[in-house]
């Protein structure tokens, strides 16, 4: 079969770059192929569904020292990788392509296609105003915005799932302190109500269905979980949650009402039981920036001590730009306000985060900065007991804002490896 489609090869013109092919069996002869041959050998391949043969071909022509040549050919095994599904395989190529040649457009918009395709919709709208960064014919200007217009039709179902092991110095998420100060003196605190250190197990999911209701509307239903599991199982910290809502398109605004409930275990124990609504927005700014914003109130219903019950509000607007086809990056300021049934408890906080990313190769490297105000409340007169203690505890007995570091990088198969401090933050 290869012999044939060989031979078949043969009628395109001589190059200065040239591939000898040896025969294997007596029968057979040897041929000279040029890198316009071994292209012409490889569609024919691709076209009588022969993909192993057209598959070692081009990634032949792959190492050609002709960058024109090399590219090409990553291109149309990409290509032919998406008609086969291998979609992770096809992104790997793309990246390949635009870590020599980042002005290649056409790729970059390939790589986004292939990006929605998956479900990395964050990662195709990244590389689509990558491509506005940069100048476009008008025609392919409007292909890049029917492309963002076609972004806001996702899949209809999908599901991600993120698994991490870690140490962490305060598993029981409780203060540092030995004593715990109040109006009439200080308290001794004992051993489950100080901060313990361990290695635990980080596991998050979430799976989503959407059902069209119009042309520019859509009913958006999730279904969240997550778990920081260690070796002392009271310490164990588990969550499960929905929402649903539509998701309209109105002018450039894209809007997101949703209500949603959710039961978190502490130590396999029932802790809180939460109702929400929310709000999200997006809206892009110019042809490489957007906004987002996210809105929410939630009414809190604690187990383990009523006196933590009430209701929780929160704000975050964030900004994300394209820098250049390579780069990017953006700030993102949150607030929350909690207005608890004991005073002593409620509280007010807030974040402002400085976030950015660097294409390099195969591989895409992001980090982030977080200043954050640590609640400032009223301490109670006396600590409690048992587990509402320690929950009690926890929730914050440092006085100073905290930075730091948040650095991660993305391999060509889209896996999200990071270092963290803790393993409850998302790896």
């Amino acid at each position: 079969m290869i012999s044939l489609l060989l031979a078949a090869g043969l009628s395109a013109g001589p190059s200065t770059s040239q591939i000898r092919v040896s025969p294997t069996r007596k029968d057979e002869r040897s041929v000279t192929l040029t890198p316009a041959e071994m292209f012409t050998v490889a569609e024919a391949a691709r076209h009588n569904n022969d993909f192993g043969t057209a598959e070692t071909i081009y990634r032949a022509l792959a190492t050609n020292p002709a960058l024109e040549i090399r590219n090409e050919a990553r291109f149309r095994l990409a290509r032919m990788f998406e008609g086969q599904r291998r979609l992770n395989d096809s992104a790997a190529l793309l990246r390949a392509i635009l870590d020599e040649q980042p002005e290649a457009q056409r790729v970059r918009l390939e790589l986004a296609d292939v990006l929605a395709t998956i479900g990395d919709e964050a990662g195709a709208r990244r590389e689509l105003r990558a491509v506005r960064d940069g100048e476009l014919p008008r025609e392919v200007a409007q292909q890049v915005d029917r492309f963002s217009e076609a972004l806001r039709a996702r899949k209809p179902t999908g599901a991600t799932i993120d698994i991490a092991i870690a140490s962490d110095s305060n598993v029981n998420r409780a203060t540092r302190s030995d004593t715990l100060g109040t109006v009439i003196g200080d308290f001794t605190l004992d051993k489950d109500a100080r901060a313990q250190s361990g290695v635990g197990v980080a596991m998050q999911g979430q799976g989503y269905g959407r059902m069209a209701l119009g042309s520019h509307s859509n009913l958006l239903g999730t279904l969240s979980a997550s778990a920081n599991l260690y070796g002392k199982s009271r310490f164990n910290d588990v969550s499960l949650g929905g929402s649903f809502g539509p998701e309209l398109t109105l002018g450039n605004f894209d809007v997101h009402p949703s209500l949603g409930a959710a039961r978190r275990w502490y130590g396999h124990e029932p802790f809180t039981d939460v109702a929400s609504l929310q709000l999200d927005i997006a809206h892009p700014l110019g042809s490489t920036a957007q906004v987002r914003s996210a809105f929410a109130a939630s009414h809190i219903s604690n187990h383990l001590n009523s006196l933590e019950s009430g209701n929780s509000y929160s704000g975050s607007v964030a900004i994300e730009a394209s820098l250049s086809t390579s780069t990017g990056g953006g700030i993102a300021v949150t607030g929350i306000r909690q207005a608890l049934r004991d005073p002593g408890y409620s509280d007010t906080s807030g974040q402002v985060s400085l976030f950015g990313w660097h294409e390099a190769g195969r591989v895409t490297f992001s980090s982030s900065l977080t200043f954050v105000r640590p609640p400032r409340r009223r301490r109670a007169l006396a600590p409690l007991s048992g587990q509402a203690r320690r929950h009690a505890l926890s929730r914050s007995d440092r006085r100073d804002g905290t930075t730091g570091p948040d650095p991660g990088l993305r391999s060509d198969g889209l896996i999200h490896v990071g270092a963290k401090p803790k393993p409850d933050r998302n790896l």
